[in-house]
């Protein structure tokens, strides 16, 4: 097993990202240990990452963010002008959208155009209408620091498999660990055209629950969600994420849940963001 990856942040920005929960991960983790990591949802790879494992078989929803992450294994280079610029936004929002239609969304030039768009559009979102076009608006900070050299990425995902589609289509073998973050059970679902509905939610909990080996997987703790889980045989923890983000830009803490299931010890859990979900959190 490989040591902790700490000098490694996310390539993208990610709305939802778990950097927060790798400490508390980690401890399930390495109660089972030499194990393939498999995500059906890696989003911003903080997970996988934090966790640093030999092998991963990593999934999204979102092909253009697998795109991006295979590109890197490639060897991927910016070489188009990144500058935190208005005009510039939309002219590359364009042509982002003109490639999908083009069939050429699997191309390097796509990969850097989604880079561009993750950091300069608002709060990092990544959002897709019915027609599969990427509609974030520009974001307005300040500075941005982009990044053109993604070389120390490639070694590290260079070990892992990418692909993407929905996570029942995910070839499990039965001693993989899961580690599920799927779209939350909120309102707002147009993570891809497809969306992400109470229906799959359900189909999600029958699916990992049949999964014979660990299982770790979190969730805004809705009274449903939680009611879901625990009928599926989950042990529930609840904790306080740091902030939540969502279209009104809103960092108010959130209440989730973690479902843990077919892991034989459980862990201390003594590190800070293991708090009662009662309890205050400072924004931060």
């Amino acid at each position: 097993m490989r040591p902790p990856n700490d000098t490694l942040p996310p390539p993208l920005k990610w709305a939802g990202g778990k950097r927060w929960l790798v400490p508390i991960l980690r401890e399930f983790w390495l109660t089972a240990p030499n194990r393939r990591l498999v995500e059906p949802f890696c989003g911003g790879l903080a997970v996988a990452l934090g966790l640093n494992p030999d092998q991963a078989l990593l999934n999204d929803l979102n092909p253009h963010l697998i795109n991006f992450y295979q590109h890197i294994q490639q060897g991927l280079s910016i070489t188009i002008p990144l500058q935190n610029d208005e005009l510039l936004f939309y002219t590359y929002r364009s042509r982002f959208n003109d490639l999908i239609r083009q069939g050429q969304s699997h191309t390097a030039e796509h990969a850097a155009l989604f880079y561009y768009l993750n950091r300069t559009d608002f709060n990092g979102l990544c959002r897709f209408n019915s027609k599969d076009e990427f509609n974030v608006p520009f974001g307005k900070y300040k500075t941005i620091n982009y990044q053109t050299d993604f070389s120390a990425y490639q070694p590290v995902l260079s070990r892992w498999i990418f692909q993407a589609g929905g996570f029942d289509q995910i070839n499990v073998q039965p001693d993989d660990f899961i580690y599920a973050d799927p779209p939350y059970d909120v309102p707002f679902v147009s993570y891809s055209k497809e969306g992400f509905t109470w229906a799959d939610q359900v189909r999600l909990i029958e699916w990992l629950a049949a999964h014979p080996g660990p299982v770790l997987l979190s969730n805004q703790a809705t009274d449903r969600i939680v009611t879901l889980y625990e009928q599926h045989g989950f042990d529930l923890i609840f904790l306080m994420s740091p902030r939540r983000i969502n279209s009104t830009g809103d960092r108010t803490p959130a209440r989730e849940v973690l479902a843990v299931r077919g892991l034989s010890r459980t862990p201390s859990l003594t590190v800070p963001a293991a708090v009662p979900a009662t309890a205050p959190v400072q924004d931060s």
